[in-house]
């Protein structure tokens, strides 16, 4: 495992887009940081830069202090794993995890020693004559892993790793992915879109948009104290409710943070526009009579809401957030 540090990352393309926009961020050894944003925050592009795929306009990028930045990826002793899994398909699975080892020289014996017991680890053991047209995408993102696993790199960088399989497929590799990380003890960076995958996943998160970073921290610390605007709403399901309020100010509470009363109790009243089952919850949207937006608030399943009905609205003090209405930040 290796300590990875970003200096200053920049990049800035030809036709002018700053893909990354001045990125600094230290990865202790052993640590598993996700970056998480929409598409085109720039997660991708700093996973490049680090990879050696791409160079960057400015700044650095140093594994165990070691300035690599002008290194080409081979040199870097990085294992990239990617959202197409990028397997040889006339390769059998044992010839894929063989590959790598093989171009770097390592003796035969010790390459068929970390092939197999990479390919127990990983559960693909049985898998290891099978070419990948004969895989599900499942066992294919595995014997992806596992081609990275088995070289024993400084670090890992997996780039949607899990975003072609289907949701239940994907929150099973997941709890596999973790697992493994823990059994390696090793460094990784992840990249991923999904918010619920970063905040079940991540040691750290680091939130980025327009390829800046806007927030890194644990991700409960993300969840429950949100630098900005953007990462209020991106983080969390559903979206915490931006409220303007006073003059400058727009408050924020997430919608299990809201209960639904009596009117007489209620700090706000308003009719129920929108039920949504969640299984285990109702989603339930609230027209006020003070607000221009909907007030989005969780109840329980059982929990009688009908469209139309009057209901009011009471908010827990001690979860509200208040941010700047002009910049976005969080309020001191």
């Amino acid at each position: 495992m290796a300590a990875v540090r970003l200096e200053h990352l920049r990049k800035v393309h030809a036709n002018g887009h700053v893909a990354v926009a001045d990125v600094s961020i230290d990865v202790a050894p052993g640590e598993l940081l996700v970056l998480v944003g929409p598409s085109g925050s720039g997660k991708s592009s700093l996973l490049r830069l680090i990879a050696g795929l791409e160079d960057p306009t400015a700044g650095r990028v140093l594994i165990d202090e070691q300035d690599v930045t002008g290194w080409p990826p081979q040199d870097r002793d990085l294992a990239m794993v990617f959202q197409s899994y990028a397997l040889y398909p006339h390769k059998t699975v044992r010839e894929n995890l063989m590959f790598g080892l093989r171009m770097r020289r390592v003796p035969p014996s010790e390459i068929a020693d970390r092939v197999q017991h990479t390919a127990t680890a990983l559960g693909i053991d049985k898998l290891l004559e099978r070419k990948p047209a004969q895989l599900s995408g499942g066992e294919r993102q595995r014997v992806a892993l596992g081609r990275a696993v088995v070289r024993k790199p400084k670090a890992f960088l997996l780039d949607e790793p899990l975003s072609n399989l289907d949701p239940r497929l994907r929150a099973a590799t997941r709890a596999e992915l973790a697992l493994l990380h823990r059994r390696l003890n090793a460094t990784m960076i992840y990249v991923t879109h999904d918010q619920e995958e970063a905040m079940t996943l991540g040691s750290r998160v680091a939130v980025m948009r327009n390829g800046a970073l806007e927030q890194i921290g644990a991700p409960m610390e993300v969840y429950q104290r949100p630098a900005n605007t953007f990462v209020a709403e991106f983080v969390g399901t559903p979206a915490m409710n931006l409220l303007p309020s006073e003059a400058g100010i727009i408050m924020g509470i997430r919608p299990h943070d809201i209960e639904i009363v009596s009117t007489a109790e209620a700090d706000e009243r308003g009719g129920i526009e929108i039920v949504e089952p969640l299984g285990s919850t109702l989603l339930v949207h609230v027209k006020t009579d003070t607000r221009p937006h909907l007030v989005r608030v969780v109840v329980p399943a059982d929990t009688v809401m009908a469209v139309g009905a009057m209901v009011g609205l009471r908010m827990r003090r001690d979860r509200l957030h208040r941010f700047d209405a002009a910049t976005g930040r969080a309020c001191a």
